[in-house]
């Protein structure tokens, strides 16, 4: 067999395979697409086709944007990702740069914790939460929202990971200059650790975005509302059968997600080479 043809054949499987696997994770937002350009009458049909025959684009947005207070659940979205990632990267940062590059005793003992804080999932922890947040008066709030989330376990491995990379010249360099602990975290490590705070930062910002568990138990009005828990007081809203309409408002909820992805894809792929975390 012609080692060119095979090569051929292979690269041409394996793009097939890419596209096939693109395709089905497209079909929902093309769905998407399209039921947020019909109206009700159309979506209700019994033929199925994805180029609406009149487009409701302009309404059904009309119609996300008038039932719910899109733009507060979008302001809340924003700030309770940044609050979360803010506090993640400022205490898993340095905790990783002391697992990765400091020797004591306990280095060991915490890493193993780290390790098993990765298998400990919110749904075990969300009662004892609730009843202390209730205790303190401070559900309904973002205090509520971000709290839990502040220590990221997950974070602190990818950054370990990132940071045993890291030369140690680099480190003893620095301290060489007079620099603190402190200030070779802030100077020297996150100057460097860029590509992966900005995989982390997408990692975050997904999960939190997208996150309706946490905020259901701790939100009950739309004031604190996260763009997820907002498409179900859309859906109670009156009329909450008009699937355009909701459609259109998951697509605003969405876009903000894929813009993030792509200004920041070429530091996310850097990001996740760099800390080990490829497939």
């Amino acid at each position: 067999m012609n080692p060119q043809a095979t090569f051929t054949f292979g690269r041409a499987l394996r793009l097939g395979l890419l596209c096939l696997g693109a395709l089905m994770f497209l079909a929902p937002y093309v769905f998407m697409l399209s039921t947020a350009g019909k109206g009700q009458s159309e979506i209700f049909t019994s033929s199925l086709s994805l180029i609406p025959q009149h487009s409701f684009f302009l309404q059904n947005f009309m119609k996300a944007f008038t039932r719910v207070n899109m733009l507060g659940l979008l302001f809340n979205g924003v700030v309770v990702c940044c609050l979360i990632l803010f506090f993640q990267v400022l205490i898993a940062v340095p905790c990783a740069y002391a697992l990765a590059k400091l020797n004591f005793r306990a280095a060991r003992l915490m890493m193993a914790l780290v390790m098993l804080g990765l298998l400990v999932p919110i749904h075990a922890t969300a009662l004892p939460l609730y009843v202390a947040f209730n205790n303190l008066a401070v559900l309904n709030s973002y205090t509520a929202l971000v709290a839990p989330f502040s220590i990221s376990v997950f974070g602190i491995f990818l950054f370990l990971q990132f940071f045993r990379a890291m030369p140690d010249d680099l480190i003893h360099a620095a301290r060489l200059d007079g620099m603190s602990e402190m200030g070779i975290v802030a100077r020297v490590i996150v100057p460097n650790a860029w590509p992966a705070i900005t995989a982390f930062a997408i990692f975050s910002v997904v999960a939190h975005w997208n996150d309706l568990y946490w905020p259901l138990i701790v939100v009950s009005n739309q004031t604190y509302a996260t763009p997820p828990l907002g498409l179900l007081y859309f859906r109670a809203a009156e009329a909450g059968d008009d699937y355009g309409a909701l459609m259109a408002a998951t697509l605003i909820i969405t876009l903000p997600l894929v813009l993030a992805f792509l200004f920041a894809q070429k530091r996310f792929v850097e990001g996740i080479t760099m800390t080990g975390l490829k497939g």
